[in-house]
């Protein structure tokens, strides 16, 4: 039985340390599950996605993002006006205490213009991203290029 039982825990401790390869700790804040779409040929932008969760008892704010594959990274967020749906930029973003911030699509996300290095920007590459808070400093984390989009609903299991 404790062979079994160290059998099984051998073959779950990879699985348990992948579920978190995807994070990145800045301070109070964890920056989890960062992606972006496989480049689409002839695409002049791309954009990148993640989620930031802020353990701490006091607000943060992401000020700016940088990227050596882009000439520029701007957040953008998407809002409603009439019955149009617009992208704009913004200054900077917002993260509550106690709480998170999903940068998905249709939602807050980090637009890559003067898009330099496209081959990084193909399935299965990775390419890095960083990203400057007010409190917490700089990060940088290794985006994930996918073809298709995570699951939806896919989250990671934290302990805090």
């Amino acid at each position: 039985m404790l062979k079994s039982s160290l059998l099984l825990a051998a073959l779950l401790l990879p699985v348990c340390v992948a579920a978190n390869a995807d994070d990145y700790k800045a301070g109070d804040l964890l920056v989890s599950d960062p992606w972006s779409q496989e480049l689409p040929p002839n695409a002049p932008t791309v954009a990148a996605y993640f989620v930031i969760h802020n353990t701490g008892a006091t607000p943060d704010r992401l000020l700016s993002v940088d990227t050596p594959v882009a000439d520029k990274a701007e957040l953008h967020e998407h809002v409603m006006q009439g019955d149009l749906m617009k992208m704009q930029q913004v200054p900077s973003v917002a993260v509550p205490a106690k709480g998170e911030l999903t940068f998905a699509p249709m939602a807050y996300h980090v637009m890559l213009l003067g898009l330099k290095d496209r081959s990084l920007l193909a399935d299965g590459k990775q390419f890095p991203l960083t990203l400057t808070f007010e409190k917490a400093g700089k990060v940088e984390v290794e985006v994930s290029v996918q073809k298709t989009p995570p699951m939806a609903g896919h989250e990671h299991m934290h302990s805090q």
